[in-house]
Formats: structure tokens, C-alpha cells, sequence
């Protein structure tokens, strides 16, 4: 299968060794990976903010880039979210609204896709490592991905999978809510980061950085030991080392 990328604005800047495993992890599967140069963000930021104009035509951008695509997988559940359900309520102009129809059945986040769409649960992975999950908002509640993720890291090699009873709840990011609201959010953040820390696992993973990177700044603050990794970098690793 020819899989083109979509790599969003954070893991561009932010965290791109998520990139780089998520290619490993796909082209070790056997499939052709293609990233265009030519993408850039999806527009969820300024969606958030209320720029709605903006939002559109960057998510005009997105559709003339990617309509082509047989498929495109992207390593972020929030922008997976944000192209497949909210460029809906952008008022795309008309000459782009059956393109997105067509284009949104399309896009998958990295973690459904191989379980829902390649049906494959055992990627080969070997992480001899204590593991928790942080299931991300977007993902969960607006992508209905849950047991995907999970069901992957049961099958990692020596992974020990550390399921505790502490919900699902918000790490506090939020995007622009942590930018205008950085007290909460931090308040969100550490009250998380404490329950995760209280299981016991060596590393939390998910399948948005951006709640990672919110967790990891609050694992410090807590003065906690636990260190994230995004799950995709976890799949990648075939010989126990992360990427």
C-alpha cells in the first residue's frame, strides 16, 4: 500500500523522532512510504482559537494536497480529528466539499489504522519495559479509539503493560487552553501525572505528543521519575532501544 504521511505542526518541531519511527514502523510492515513537502498545518490550532477563516484555508491547503492519497496515516489523534470531523464546520467553499468527503474516509490516526484497517495487533515490536497508557481527549472522545492502542502494547515483546484504575481523564494541554489558561492546565497536568506516576510504570505512552510533552514537564514539577514516548516509537522498536 502506498501510505502518504501527515505529519503535524508539534511532532514537526517538537518530536520528530515520532515521525521517523512511525516511517520505520510502516515501511518494515511493507508498505511505500510517501511524505509531501507540500503539507503543512492542519489548521486545528486556529480552529481552536476561533480564526475559523484562517482554519479553512489551510484546510483547503490540506485537502489539495492529500485528495490524491490512497491513504494517509498521521501519528496525532487530535489532527486526525480535527481534518476527518471538524473541517466540516469550516464552510469549506464548494469546489472542496465532496474533495473532503471523499478524502476524510481516508485519513487514519497510526494506531487504528493498523488494527482497523490492516488488522494487525503484533507489529513485531520487542520493549523490555514497565508501560502505562495515556488515552488522549481527541483520540478517545472524538475518534472513538480506545482498545486499539492497547491491544497493540499486549503484543510488544517483554513490554509489561500496567493497567491501573485511573481513568481516562484530561493531561491539561488542550492546545491554545494551555496558552491562555497555563495555571489549570497545569493544575490538570500534575493531578494526572501523579496518577500515572502512582502505578509504577518506567514510561507512559499515548498517541498525541502534545499530551506527552504536557505530562513530561509535569512529571518533573511532581519531582516523578516516569519518562513518555509516543507509542509509535515504541512499535518501531524491534530490538528493545527506542528510535
Amino acid at each position: 500500500m502506498r501510505i502518504s504521511l501527515f505529519i503535524p505542526c508539534l511532532v514537526d518541531q517538537a518530536a520528530p523522532k515520532t515521525a521517523w519511527a512511525t516511517v520505520r514502523l510502516l515501511e518494515r510492515l511493507g508498505h511505500d512510504v510517501h511524505y509531501n513537502t507540500n503539507q503543512t498545518c492542519c489548521g486545528q490550532a486556529l480552529f481552536n482559537a476561533g480564526f475559523r477563516d484562517e482554519a479553512r484555508r489551510l484546510a483547503e491547503r490540506f485537502i489539495r494536497v492529500f485528495r490524491d492519497a490512497e491513504v494517509v496515516v498521521s501519528p496525532s489523534g487530535s489532527c486526525v480529528s480535527m481534518v476527518t470531523r471538524h473541517y466540516g464546520e469550516l464552510a469549506l467553499s464548494s469546489e472542496y466539499v465532496r474533495d473532503w468527503e471523499h478524502l476524510k474516509t481516508r485519513v487514519s490516526e497510526l494506531c487504528a489504522f493498523l488494527v482497523d484497517k490492516l488488522n494487525i495487533t503484533d507489529v513485531g515490536a520487542r520493549f523490555p519495559h514497565s508501560v502505562s497508557y495515556h488515552a488522549s481527549c481527541h483520540l478517545l472522545r472524538d475518534l472513538g479509539v480506545k482498545d486499539q492502542p492497547l491491544r497493540l502494547l499486549k503484543n510488544v515483546e517483554n513490554l509489561e503493560l500496567i493497567d491501573g484504575d485511573w481513568g481516562d481523564e484530561c493531561c491539561g494541554f488542550g492546545g491554545v487552553f494551555r496558552a491562555k489558561f497555563s495555571d489549570l492546565s497545569f493544575s490538570i497536568a500534575d493531578r494526572r501525572a501523579a496518577e500515572l506516576a502512582n502505578g509504577g510504570a518506567e514510561f507512559i505512552t499515548g498517541a498525541d505528543d502534545s499530551c506527552l510533552i504536557n505530562l513530561q514537564e509535569a512529571f518533573r514539577r511532581i519531582g516523578a521519575s516516569q519518562r513518555t514516548v509516543h507509542i509509535a516509537r515504541i512499535l518501531a522498536a524491534e530490538n528493545g532501544e527506542l528510535l
